[in-house]
């Protein structure tokens, strides 16, 4: 069994709105004072003149320690000084207490990872969006042919689109605001029902710009690049949004025509990598990919100093820029990730990652390696064979080689080899003319 969550739009009133958002600011609120006690509770334990001693720590960690067990313990007390608390579901403040002791238990694995520890930040109106029914509370009812609520506990019946039935058993609901609308988003305990692919075949992927992908077999996915076509929209609200003065009305609808603006970008590409990661899993036993770092790939460009002036020389900024946005445009990232979960979803389809090590300089036909290509050459052409083909799909090509023929492009790294000890040679056992033995003590 597994959970599996389906996003539905929801269409509360005008009322069922505010209700939304009031619930939202109070969980908003106890999120914030619950990370307030813990860190003045740290304060408290690190300033202390017997922190250092160990058999204080052991006594007085009871008193100085706050566990979520003891911040939802404290809730009855709460909701007497507070008395709007009875107005939300039991388990919804519940939940937004063991939110904070995630966000603690992330922070210290990242510290102790060795990564950015992010420490765990006070959430403005804008950032804290959503509140969840972790256990009970909610349900979906059926009205008429085709209309559906969600039943919410101390909010309400409020009209939901579901455009896919609810399979399975609910587990939890989240309520998510994103840029004015509200969702529902159901978890659902469902069993993996294995889907047979169309064919038993694996199928290398090259992701890229020009194209978004390119298979081993020879098909292409176009690019459509959605940020770039809503580019120069984007650019004009940006700049009416500048000209508008903080905190005006005229601002904030400004605001809200930027996020639609943002929304369908966002809309567009999911729902084209949705459709096409669903076609790959549906088609292919076995998805090859590169194994990329787009976060790294689209880093901004390092400066460059005069060694003498000091004086800041031109680093290829403005078109660095112009790629990282294209990078992020195509989301190759998602894109695997849809391909990820649906092929564990059919049961039977397997995505492998491979390295991408000289996947485009190396011919696939005589594995003979050629020079550098720039972006701007399409077209691969061996000096050897005489090979003729779209430069991704070439790197496609070799990219199911890697997984499926063990193709190995990388060499393998130089061993060092052992130094020879001259100071602790082993002695001489035989005599010669110019060393003699020692003749032993008597």
């Amino acid at each position: 069994m597994s959970l599996k969550t389906s996003k539905f739009l929801v269409y509360p009133t005008k009322k069922q709105a505010d209700t939304l958002q009031w619930t939202l600011d109070r969980n908003r609120e106890l999120y914030n004072a619950a990370l307030q006690e813990r860190r003045d509770a740290w304060n408290v334990c690190k300033q202390h003149p017997k922190y250092y001693d160990p058999q204080w720590r052991h006594e007085q960690a009871q008193a100085y320690h706050v566990s979520c067990y003891d911040q939802i313990n404290q809730l009855p007390a709460i909701k007497e000084v507070r008395e709007e608390y009875h107005e939300i579901h039991s388990q919804v403040v519940q939940e937004t207490l063991r939110r904070v002791e995630k966000a603690f238990k992330a922070f210290f694995r990242r510290v102790k990872a060795g990564q950015t520890p992010g420490y765990p930040r006070f959430q403005g109106k804008d950032h804290y969006d959503s509140f969840c029914y972790p256990q009970g509370g909610f349900g979906v009812e059926k009205r008429g042919d085709k209309k559906h609520v969600l039943i919410l506990s101390k909010i309400g019946h409020i009209k939901i689109k579901l455009h896919r039935p609810v399979q399975g058993a609910m587990k939890t609901c989240t309520i998510k605001r994103e840029h004015g609308r509200w969702y529902a988003c159901i978890a659902c305990e469902v069993g993996i029902t294995k889907r047979t692919p169309f064919t038993d075949e694996a199928v290398g992927v090259d992701l890229g710009l020009y194209h978004l992908a390119a298979f081993s077999s020879g098909d292409v996915i176009d690019n459509p690049r959605f940020a770039r076509q809503a580019e120069q929209k984007l650019a004009r609200t940006q700049q009416e949004l500048a000209r508008k003065k903080k905190g005006s009305h005229r601002r904030k609808k400004t605001v809200k025509r930027l996020s639609k603006a943002y929304r369908k970008v966002r809309n567009q590409r999911s729902d084209f990598l949705h459709q096409w990661s669903r076609r790959l899993v549906n088609t292919y036993e076995t998805i090859v990919f590169e194994e990329l770092a787009p976060s790294k790939m689209s880093r901004r460009a390092k400066p460059k100093q005069d060694e003498q002036t000091g004086a800041y020389l031109p680093n290829g900024a403005a078109v660095k820029a112009g790629l990282n946005t294209s990078i992020l445009d195509a989301g190759w990232s998602t894109f695997i990730a849809m391909c990820e979960y649906k092929a564990e979803n059919a049961g039977t389809v397997k995505v492998v990652k491979v390295d991408p090590y000289k996947t485009s300089q190396v011919c696939s036909g005589c594995l003979h390696e050629g020079p550098h290509k720039d972006l701007s050459e399409r077209v691969h052409t061996c000096e050897k064979c005489g090979l003729v083909l779209d430069r991704d799909v070439n790197a496609a090509k070799n990219i199911r080689a890697i997984w499926q023929d063990g193709l190995k492009l990388r060499p393998a790294p130089k061993t060092k080899k052992p130094k020879t000890k001259t100071k602790n040679a082993q002695a001489r056992t035989e005599p010669s003319e110019d060393a003699p033995l020692r003749s032993p003590r008597l």
